[in-house]
């Protein structure tokens, strides 16, 4: 996969992560669970790439995490949203947006002249 492609996939996993961290600390498998409820089962993250890339956000300074005890009773790392990563997620979720709208605008277009 070319880097680029690889660059869109994990800035939008990050921006899901921070998304789903908004409403308060949540251990990984509570972030994984939140994303695929709410973009209805069609993004399924694996734990592979889901801990890399809340290692990644937390060495960016936009979570931290601390050990805590899950509903179940076991012992899980919970992340919480910085300041600076509700920041990051404020500035490029109206970025994603714009990108997101354009590339449907391409897709549902009917005819080979631009704009129509």
């Amino acid at each position: 996969m070319p880097a680029a492609d690889l660059n869109i996939l994990r800035e939008s996993l990050d921006l899901l992560i921070l998304k789903a961290l908004t409403w308060g600390p949540r251990h990984g498998y509570a972030v994984s669970e939140w994303i695929e409820g709410s973009t209805g089962e069609m993004l399924l993250i694996e734990e592979g790439t889901l801990y890399p890339a809340l290692h990644r956000l937390s060495e960016r300074g936009w979570v931290t995490s601390e050990w805590g005890q899950s509903d179940s009773g076991r012992r899980a790392r919970y992340y919480e949203l910085t300041r600076d990563g509700r920041a990051h997620l404020r500035s490029q979720g109206s970025v994603w947006q714009r990108y997101v709208e354009a590339i449907a605008k391409a897709l549902r277009t009917q005819t080979a002249e631009a704009g129509g």
